[in-house]
């Protein structure tokens, strides 16, 4: 599966600033886990996040859903761009 696509398609729908939406996948040092970053303009990363969370929560756990079904562990970090 291709989690890195699964989440920019979430994540596009969700940012103002969709050309500079960006979602990586690092190495993980754990061999069942990924990590996924998003990175954004601060403003869209805000609202990735959402107010205590809940966003960014409820995004990692549909995410999380996938990753059970090929026993794999998502690890979702969202960082903005520099200004």
């Amino acid at each position: 599966m291709d989690y890195v696509k699964a989440l920019h398609d979430i994540a596009v729908e969700l940012v103002d600033d969709k050309e500079h939406l960006e979602v990586r996948e690092m190495p993980s040092l754990e061999e069942n886990t990924i990590v996924l970053y998003v990175y954004a303009a601060s403003n869209d990363i805000a609202k990735l996040i959402g107010r205590k969370g809940i966003v960014a929560s409820s995004i990692r756990q549909l995410m999380s859903v996938s990753g059970r079904l090929h026993d794999k562990k998502l690890d979702i970090k969202f960082e903005s761009y520099g200004e």
